[in-house]
This record gives structure tokens, C-alpha cells and sequence, in this order.
């Protein structure tokens, strides 16, 4: 894809890692690292156990997913820096720019990303 084609998603994406990055520091309490958040947000005496449990096990669950889009969103970054990005990483076809437009860090066509999800 060319310059042209790519910039709006490029401008997209590093909004959404932006957004994405702040996300988890808010999660974090600030730039401090998982376990020492937890550490704090869960050192509480009045809150039983189950309680403290099921809420750090959320905490890590939205953490990973927020790390994990993070990742998708740098790999595409990634691919628009090669000159490779639209293109799906398994049967190498064009992925559809209605795709890209609704997801612009998918690294695959709808039918291959069907395949992996199997």
C-alpha cells in the first residue's frame, strides 16, 4: 500500500495505542508495574478474600487484553514501516480495506483469521 493509502491508518492506530497505553496506566495507578499495583489495590483488610481474588483476576484479565492490542497495534505499525501492511500475514492476499477501516491492526484476511480461530 502506498503512503497515501496508509497515513490515516497509521494516525488511527497511534491514536489507539495512545488511548490503549493511558488505559493501562490508569489500570496500573500510574507508571508503576502490575504486581506492585495489585500489591496495592488489593492490600485491604476489609475486603474477604474471594473478593480481593475475583477483583485482581479481572484486573490482570483487562491488563493482558489492553498488552495484547497494544502488541497487534505495534506489529501493523510495524508493517506499514516494511511496506507490507495490508497484506495478510498467512495466504499473503490484500486484506479488504472495509476490514481494515473496522480493525486497521488485523494482520489477517477475515477468511484466514476464521482458520487460526478454529
Amino acid at each position: 500500500m502506498s503512503t497515501r493509502i496508509t497515513a490515516p491508518f497509521q494516525k488511527q492506530l497511534l491514536a489507539q495505542r495512545a488511548s490503549l497505553t493511558e488505559l493501562l496506566l490508569t489500570l496500573r495507578g500510574g507508571a508503576v508495574g502490575r504486581a506492585e499495583a495489585s500489591a496495592e489495590h488489593f492490600n485491604r483488610a476489609e475486603d474477604s478474600d474471594a473478593q480481593l481474588n475475583s477483583a485482581r483476576d479481572l484486573e490482570f484479565a483487562l491488563d493482558d487484553h489492553e498488552s495484547a492490542e497494544i502488541r497487534l497495534i505495534d506489529a501493523a505499525l510495524a508493517r506499514i514501516k516494511a511496506g507490507s501492511y495490508g497484506q495478510c500475514l498467512d495466504c499473503g492476499e490484500d486484506i479488504p480495506a472495509a476490514r481494515l477501516h473496522a480493525a486497521p491492526e488485523a494482520p489477517r484476511c477475515i477468511a484466514c483469521q476464521e482458520k487460526l480461530e478454529r
